[in-house]
């Protein structure tokens, strides 16, 4: 008797995908789909069964248009294969994912079926069963099982603690809780439910009362939370205090890096959204006015941390006084500087512009060099121009004054000769010198000349200052110089907070034009790209005989210090400074060309980083991509140069089904727009169609137009070949 080839997976996947329409269309269907699919998605099938099946039956049971009672009956069939599915050790983590989920939905019906139905204790145990596997494999898991279990643990507790409704069986059917157990119930025992209930909410909040730095965790706790302090107020208490004591800045104490930011950014948010929808939510609440004040205090430490270097100090209103500060243009113009009083004067007296002496009597030693550094600076940067002259005119003024008094004390009509004081000193009478004479008498003399300057007077006494040297700079080893020079590049990326965007876009010149034309943004990051490209050019690939130098060398690469840095800043906001990210990628081509060119004639190896940081550049960003993102379709068109391994970056975007729009429509764009990578970009199409079949139909279509004869050649190689590998689909779905 000839039987019927069994059909392949993708075949057999492609039906149930048929049958799950067929319930989207109409609810009617579900329990004969579900009765007909139990046997195919069970333990023992492929993981492609397993996983379409778990995915099914937690959309099954999660969607409101399935009537409760219809669901209700559907659960005692499911909760057998749930059992053998989340029992499973090696289970696929997608499969568990889905069965958690599930569980979740059911853990309510199943105990209010129990509730009305003791004698089926085998229901129970089995949900028993599934309920303790799974808080048992909750701290083990990958972080996003442990999202489902939280969620579990959440339906768990809303269903073992006392409701607000005073008749839960005449209120909402969906809120199941433990008054609707009748007190001589002979299965459900209340004080010891109640407990496990306390102890699973205990659990949830340990993430907040520890201050985990996990921000998957602790967002799906916070999420899960409003609705248990909504439906279960004897549990807000508890909670909110865990809220209120957690502190989701506290990442915020060490260094920053762009991961970091992201976290502490996800967890502030999350924090803050919850709190503010609980104070609107009810603001009778006793806890209102901590929950204000906790906001406020967060929002003043998150600005501190992310916005406190550019932000200006509040306005302060004080009782009768103006508390704004006065603008230095303010000053009155007819500010003058007192000339000097005769006697000797101090260095401090010259440059002293005020007749208040208790600034004079200031001792300004007491303030901190940098602090005094930084207030002199503010203050020269911010005075008027004029001012500053007169002020400048006024102590050159001074000085002069000063220089001129000097000068009359030592003119040499007034000052003393070289002989002793005498009343009876009479002059002798000599006969004339001659030329000779005179010019041996004044070289003679010369050097008492240094005496003379012992003797001037004291009004300059005080000006006379050593002769000061710096000392000779300690000597740097590699290490400190590859520090020192880490922190330079820091202080070169500091500076473009501050400076400004540039003011078109019409003013680019290409590759060649001047980086330092303009004092803006786009010109530093110009000098910071070929700093990392241009500069080093051909000095790491010098050969050094000493291993020690040659490791030093390597530690010291300063290019690659700011390429770090580069990356680090590109991601910080990659979807604003994407176009840096192309700039300098094509700074990067453009050496790696010139190098090699050079590179010929020698026959020596240099090294290439085009390839390494366009592929790094893709992998971090793509895990941050949605459907609707433009960027990697700008990216892929600006980048200079494209070959297989970015572009099989790009394919792994189908592996999600709500990506596989925008990984399509980016290759098809290279297709149109790139001829040079067409057909780069059309095998990765290619690709595409034949490893993921939710991405068939798009990529089928493109290729239909762009390769006619694939589909065909491909449907005659399926329909010609290929052996059964699953089991044999119900003909009745």
């Amino acid at each position: 008797m000839a039987t019927t080839p069994q059909l392949s997976v993708p075949d057999q996947i492609r039906q149930l995908q048929d049958a799950r329409k067929l319930v989207l269309s109409d609810v009617s269907y579900y329990p004969q789909v579900i009765q007909a699919t139990l046997p195919i998605i069970g333990p023992s099938a492929q993981v492609e069964f397993r996983r379409w099946g778990a995915e099914f039956l937690s959309e099954a049971f999660a969607t409101p248009a399935v009537p409760l009672g219809q669901k209700e009956t559907l659960s005692l069939l499911v909760l057998e294969t749930l059992k053998l599915l989340v029992e499973d050790p090696n289970q696929d983590v997608v499969v568990l994912r889905s069965v958690i989920q599930t569980a979740a939905s059911v853990y309510p019906l199943a105990l209010r079926w129990i509730i009305n139905n003791a004698y089926d204790t085998t229901t129970w145990d089995r949900m028993t069963v599934i309920k303790t596997r799974i808080l048992r494999i909750w701290e083990t898991a990958p972080p996003t099982v442990r999202i489902c279990c939280i969620k579990f643990a959440q339906r768990v507790v809303l269903a073992q603690t006392p409701s607000v409704n005073p008749e839960p069986r005449r209120g909402d059917p969906l809120d199941i809780s433990l008054l609707m157990i009748p007190p001589n119930h002979t299965v459900l025992e209340v004080p010891s439910l109640e407990a496990e209930a306390s102890g699973l909410l205990d659990r949830m909040l340990g993430v907040l009362q520890d201050n985990s730095s996990d921000a998957l965790i602790v967002d799906a706790t916070l999420n899960t939370l409003s609705i248990l302090i909504r439906a279960r107020p004897g549990t807000s208490n508890r909670i909110l205090n865990a809220i209120l004591n957690f502190n989701p800045l506290k990442l915020a104490s060490g260094p920053m890096t762009p991961k970091i930011k992201v976290i502490v950014r996800s967890m502030e948010k999350t924090t803050r959204m919850l709190l503010t929808h609980l104070s609107r939510r009810d603001s009778r609440n006793p806890h209102v006015g901590r929950i204000h004040q906790y906001l406020e205090r967060l929002m003043q430490a998150r600005a501190e941390v992310f916005d406190g270097a550019s932000r200006k100090r509040a306005h302060v209103e004080q009782d009768g006084l103006d508390a704004k500060r006065q603008r230095m243009a303010a000053l009155p113009q007819e500010f003058q500087i007192p000339p000097m009083a005769a006697g000797p004067h101090s260095l401090a007296d010259v440059f002293s512009l005020t007749s208040n002496e208790g600034l004079k009597t200031f001792d300004v030693s007491v303030v901190p060099a940098a602090l005094a550094a930084k207030i002199s600076v503010t203050t020269i940067a911010r005075i008027d121009p004029k001012l500053l002259d007169r002020v400048l005119n006024g102590v050159r003024d001074r000085l002069t004054a000063l220089y001129q008094v000097a000068q009359q004390a030592d003119n040499p009509e007034t000052a003393s000769l070289d002989v002793e004081d005498d009343d009876d000193y009479e002059p002798d009478y000599y006969a004339a010198e001659d030329n000779e004479q005179i010019l041996n008498k004044l070289d003679s003399s010369e050097p008492s000349s240094s005496n003379r300057e012992l003797q001037k007077p004291a009004v300059l006494s005080n000006f006379a200052l050593p002769t000061f040297k710096l000392p000779p700079p300690p000597a740097l080893n590699p290490d400190q110089a590859a520090v020192v020079g880490q922190g330079t590049v820091t202080r070169v990326f500091g500076v473009m907070s501050t400076l400004d965007e540039p003011a078109s876009k019409k003013t680019k010149a290409g590759i060649n034009r001047l980086a330092a034309s303009s004092y803006d943004k786009d010109s530093w990051l110009t000098i910071i790209t070929r700093l990392a490209t241009r500069a080093p050019a051909g000095l790491n690939d010098v050969s050094v005989k000493d291993e020690h130098n040659s490791a030093s060398a390597s530690r010291i690469n300063m290019s690659n210090s700011i390429r770090e840095s580069l990356y680090a800043y590109v991601l910080d906001d990659f979807r604003k400074r994407i176009d840096i990210a192309v700039s300098w990628l094509n700074e990067e081509w453009y050496n790696d060309r010139v190098q090699q060119i050079a590179a010929s004639d020698s026959a020596r190896d240099v090294p290439l980083h085009y390839d390494k940081w366009a592929l790094r550049m893709l992998d971090g960003f793509l895990p941050y991509l949605h459907a609707q993102d433009r960027v990697l379709t700008r990216f892929l068109s600006e980048i200079p140069d494209l070959n297989a391994a970015i572009l099989g970056r790009v394919k792994t975007l189908c592996r999600d089904p709500t990506l596989v729009s925008l990984a399509l429509n980016s290759l098809l764009y290279l297709v149109m727009m790139r001829p040079p990578v067409r057909n780069l970009a059309l095998d990765a199409v290619q690709d595409i169609w034949k490893e993921y079949d939710e991405a068939r139909p798009m990529a089928g279509k493109y290729l239909t137009k762009w390769r006619p004869g694939f589909l065909e050649a491909q449907q005659q190689l399926e329909n010609g070949g290929g052996t059964p590998t699953g089991p044999q689909t119900v003909a009745a779905v």
